[in-house]
């Protein structure tokens, strides 16, 4: 009697899966990879005041060159995926690593190339955005046939962690670079390290004939035979595939809104507290509440729970219970109580590792490179749209609403104030807020501040790169 065609595909695909001993290896050689992606990713925000004194940039300019990450980085995601679904995720992800090392190690050679300093980095972000697009899309592909689904959240979630570790690093160790040896030495030091971390992919990981398979391939452009033909008008028709790139898009536009936002409120409402408290401790949280959703939702599957409610949960958890602390904000006048709400926010937002994330792997994982791409698309944009020059309304607690402008790039406008009541006119004919309570000695933000090398740059920038996308 022949088995069942359902049951020899899920034979096979369970034949292509890692072993335990597999896993982890994967499992902590792509955690220190994702932890490179985002030290290379936020190397120029680091870098962005220096580099800006050194060269004559402007503010606009500065903002041009940094926000262009973005401009590369939508494009490129349903591709990654596309081609992770088709090649192996693996192999997409060691190409990418080795074209955005090389690029961030060059990027400091660029600037001797000519006067046009301004453009050539430019060029580098942008294609440094384009590599670094298909990262995320190609690596949900390859977990989804490569780890079984009572441990996929755990390893994504780990994997996860590895961006807002990655950004620690580089806002820690390249800082001291950047004040010991210059703003080309924290370029030399992420792409460095990238192109050792694919030597060793390469050389311990993967074999020769695999990546030459693959290199055949995108060079042919010759489609690799597959079980089945992927029914995408069907696919598309499904309410679930919806509802997961409509779960994506509002998580990433919660995120992104929230990490730019929060230096400016802690700034402008605590203009007394130290930078590194509000820049790190919701980091440093992140990492372990990440580890702590994967390993929850990993243990109520293997228990019984059925996996679409577990992906539910940490979704609800994710979105949900996090955007209760972040409204918590803007109603406490305590700076500790704002950083403990800036944290469990952040924290409980790394849920959304084992809710959306990997629950597009068990809706297609054939094709699941292909729809996180897409989801993740729309993330980005949405993103992209909260990080430029979007008017936002940050709670008062003694003013009321406060209109608020960020430029691309992360300076950000003086606050103008809504005609309301409690509010008298400026001397320059402008709404000028009456402090009132524990706000009335407050000194008055200045217009357009200069972001600092280790502080305002990374907070602003490095963070809003992260998808989780």
């Amino acid at each position: 009697m022949q088995p069942a065609p359902d049951e020899a595909r899920r034979d096979a695909a369970e034949d292509t899966q890692w072993s335990r001993p597999e896993c982890q290896v994967w499992t902590g050689t792509l955690l220190l990879g994702t932890c490179l992606l985002y030290c290379a990713r936020a190397s120029m925000p680091v870098c962005a005041a220096t580099m800006s004194q050194d060269f004559g940039w402007n503010k606009k300019e500065a903002g041009v060159v940094l926000s262009s990450f973005f401009w590369g980085y939508c494009l490129t995601q349903v591709v990654g995926g596309h081609l992770g679904d088709r090649i192996g995720g693996e192999k997409v992800i060691l190409l990418s690593a080795s074209a955005w090392g090389f690029i961030t190690a060059a990027t400091p050679l660029l600037s001797h190339l000519g006067s046009a300093h301004l453009a050539f980095m430019t060029f580098s972000r942008i294609l440094t955005g384009l590599l670094q697009g298909v990262y995320f899309p190609a690596l949900t592909s390859l977990l989804s046939q490569k780890v079984r689904e009572s441990e996929r959240a755990f390893t994504y979630s780990t994997v996860g962690a590895g961006s807002q570790f990655g950004t620690l690093v580089t806002g820690a160790v390249g800082s001291l670079l950047l004040d010991w040896y210059g703003w080309p030495s924290v370029f030399y030091f992420s792409g460095g390290l990238t192109l050792l971390w694919v030597c060793y992919v390469y050389r311990c990981l993967l074999g020769e004939k695999d990546l030459i398979l693959a290199l055949g391939v995108l060079a042919q452009g010759l489609p690799v035979s597959r079980h089945t033909k992927v029914p995408w008008r069907q696919l598309f028709r499904k309410p679930s595939v919806w509802a997961a790139i409509i779960s994506q898009l509002s998580a990433a536009c919660s995120f992104f809104i929230l990490l730019s936002w929060l230096p400016t409120f802690f700034k402008e409402t605590f203009p007394s507290s130290k930078g590194w408290v509000f820049n790190v401790v919701p980091w440093l949280v992140a990492i372990p509440a990440s580890l702590f959703s994967g390993l929850l939702s990993d243990r109520l599957i293997n228990q019984g729970y059925r996996t679409i409610t577990v992906r539910k949960f940490m979704q609800v958890m994710g979105l949900g219970l996090s955007s209760v602390f972040a409204l918590c904000l803007g109603h406490t006048s305590s700076f500790c109580k704002s950083v403990v709400f800036a944290s469990a926010s952040i924290g409980l937002q790394t849920f959304n590792h084992s809710g959306i994330s990997v629950n597009i792997q068990d809706l297609a994982p054939s094709c699941a490179g292909f729809l996180f791409g897409v989801a993740n698309t729309a993330g980005a944009l949405a993103g992209r749209r909260s990080r430029g020059r979007v008017p936002g309304r940050l709670p008062h607690r003694d003013h009321g609403l406060l209109d608020v402008c960020v430029q691309p790039g992360g300076s950000h406008q003086q606050p103008r104030a809504m005609h309301l009541p409690g509010v008298r006119e400026g001397p320059a004919g402008g709404p000028e807020p009456r402090p009132r309570g524990p706000l009335a000695d407050r000194p008055t933000v200045p217009e357009d501040p200069a972001p600092s090398a280790s502080g305002t740059a990374l907070s602003l920038e490095a963070p809003c790169s992260w998808p989780s996308v």
